[in-house]
């Protein structure tokens, strides 16, 4: 698959954009069983993103009922549409994914550009569907299923985990890839769900959680301290006042507790507490 690639390339006289991320899979095993991984039949109308120029798209054509192939750079887009001619169950997007408004479909199948993993994953979070198979890069995957504790345990960790169960399926070498990155890749599937916990506000609680993030190393009285102003924009108070109202609010069990340590359900009970206190 890696010649023929290059031939396409060659052809178009493209070189692919490491701004833009541009990373083309050579392994079909790997493109297989992503599709495996997706349970991709013949009912599925499946989302693709950041199609490239479509190897992914041709083995997606013949699993789906239908593939929406999204591509952002126009000199793609004319591969893809020469190479995908007489293929009625695929639909071709000129467009970038975070601006477009999105098509229905059931089930993601993508190697994303990892310059957008986050604002890809929240946006499709955002939206009904089944399930995803995603590539990203390794650290970030890292980042989706870190545990409480660890260095990689953020508010990524806790806001994906509060819409979609995660899983690492596997870990993918450089050379899968044509260019080849300099770092290691991973399959991750997610399936969205109801959330496990209840909060009172959304909203807040996503404040919250990103507030005590930037002071992850901090205990939880003393990072809420800092980030005070983001919590509470419209209130105003002297340095000791804002102590007092935390003092008060906050459950005695969470003070002395590092942000990092917190399970996702923690930040829930302490959002819920601070949203009585406005």
């Amino acid at each position: 698959m890696g010649e023929q690639i290059l031939a396409l390339l060659r052809k178009y006289r493209i070189r692919p954009s490491k701004r833009a991320g541009q990373q083309h899979v050579i392994d079909s095993g790997l493109l297989e069983r992503m599709i495996g991984y997706a349970e991709v039949s013949g009912e599925d109308e499946v989302l693709e993103i950041g199609a490239g120029i479509g190897n992914l798209t041709r083995l997606l054509a013949g699993h789906a009922r239908k593939v929406i192939a999204v591509e952002r750079d126009g000199r793609l887009i004319k591969i893809l549409r020469e190479q995908l001619r007489g293929r009625p169950n695929v639909k071709i997007v000129h467009g970038d994914v975070l601006l477009i408004e999105l098509p229905k479909f059931n089930k993601v199948v993508a190697n994303l550009p990892y310059g957008i993993s986050s604002d890809v994953t929240f946006r499709l979070l955002e939206r009904d569907f089944e399930l995803a198979v995603l590539m990203y890069q390794w650290e970030f995957a890292e980042r989706l299923t870190a545990r409480p504790g660890s260095n990689d345990y953020g508010r990524l960790t806790v806001n994906v985990y509060y819409r979609a169960d995660v899983e690492l399926l596997e870990k993918v070498l450089p050379s899968a890839f044509l260019p080849q990155p300099k770092v290691f890749s991973a399959v991750v599937r997610l399936r969205p769900r109801k959330p496990p916990f209840k909060v009172v506000d959304e909203r807040a609680f996503f404040d919250v959680v990103r507030a005590l993030f930037q002071h992850r190393r901090q205990k939880v009285r003393n990072a809420l301290y800092h980030s005070f102003d983001q919590v509470f924009p419209d209130v105003k108070l002297l340095k000791s006042q804002k102590r007092e109202l935390l003092d008060k609010k906050l459950p005695k069990e969470f003070t002395d507790v590092r942000v990092m340590d917190l399970e996702p359900e923690k930040f829930g009970t302490i959002s819920d507490h601070l949203i009585m206190s406005k």
